[in-house]
């Protein structure tokens, strides 16, 4: 008796019947099916065989391991981002759709995008979900959240933090960069979302506790050379750049200066 089981491809798809040979299945496990266009996943929906016989029935090859999950998944949102670019291009939507995500479970899809104003997509979500066969959900993100997503390389020449391990984005202002002596070009203080960089604020705190007890420029100081005017102070040294009276300039310790006024 042919062992015949019936499948989806999509979540929403249609049931198609399969010969599965000997393989021993259960509902809900994925086979790899040979379509007779190539290789495909499918979910096993039933084990009953269909009502009307004569059906023509495409071969299980064999039970789906984690590998051929994973890059289905992954070539259904690559298929996704695709159709959502065209559709969204006819339709002439101002959006740029970035990722797909399926769900867990596959049985719905998240598309992310990011628009300079707001965008009316409902029409394209109603085209989507019957062109994929699938709920679609589409998520407006910001420049932060596009970094995130598809990450890059940063200016320190490592992976960007967002992309690693921070999960919220912490509020990064220009006073922090000023607090830091960090020359105020933009080029240098952003990140590749053109947002600041979220280093600023991982040392904010210990940059200003230290910025209490440096002197400020043009202040009067006592040194070992006699009175001078502070020109500039290096934080993580900790030192001092002054001009002494006969106009020499010295760098010295905070801890060896001898006096402020």
């Amino acid at each position: 008796m042919a062992n015949i089981i019936g499948v989806k491809f999509h979540y929403r798809g249609k049931l198609v019947h399969c010969d599965a040979g000997e393989a021993c299945l259960q509902v809900n496990d994925y086979v790899v099916v040979d379509t007779g266009h190539g290789l495909d996943v499918a979910k096993v929906i039933t084990l009953e065989a269909p009502s009307q016989p004569g059906e023509q029935l495409m071969m299980v090859v064999r039970q789906a391991h984690a590998e051929d999950i994973e890059e289905a998944r992954r070539n259904l949102e690559k298929e996704a981002l695709a159709k959502c670019k065209e559709m969204a291009a006819k339709l002439d939507l101002k959006m740029k759709p970035l990722a797909a995500r399926h769900g867990i479970k596959g049985e719905d899809l998240t598309i992310f995008f990011s628009a300079h104003e707001r965008v009316d997509f409902r029409g394209l979500i109603r085209k989507l979900s019957h062109a994929l066969e699938t709920r679609v959900e589409l998520k407006q993100i910001g420049a932060r959240g596009e970094a995130k997503l598809l990450g890059d390389i940063g200016k320190c020449g490592y992976p960007l933090c967002c992309q690693n391990f921070l999960t919220d984005f912490a509020s990064v202002s220009i006073k922090m960069a000023k607090e830091q002596n960090l020359a105020l070009n933009s080029m240098k203080i952003s990140g590749i979302c053109g947002r600041l960089l979220c280093c600023l604020a991982y040392e904010s705190k210990d940059y200003a506790a230290i910025r209490k007890n440096m002197p400020r420029p043009n202040q009067e100081v006592l040194t070992c050379w006699g009175k001078a005017k502070v020109i500039s102070a290096n934080f993580l040294k900790k030192t001092v750049t002054v001009q002494l009276d006969d106009e020499a300039i010295r760098e010295i310790a905070l801890d060896q200066l001898i006096e402020r006024s």
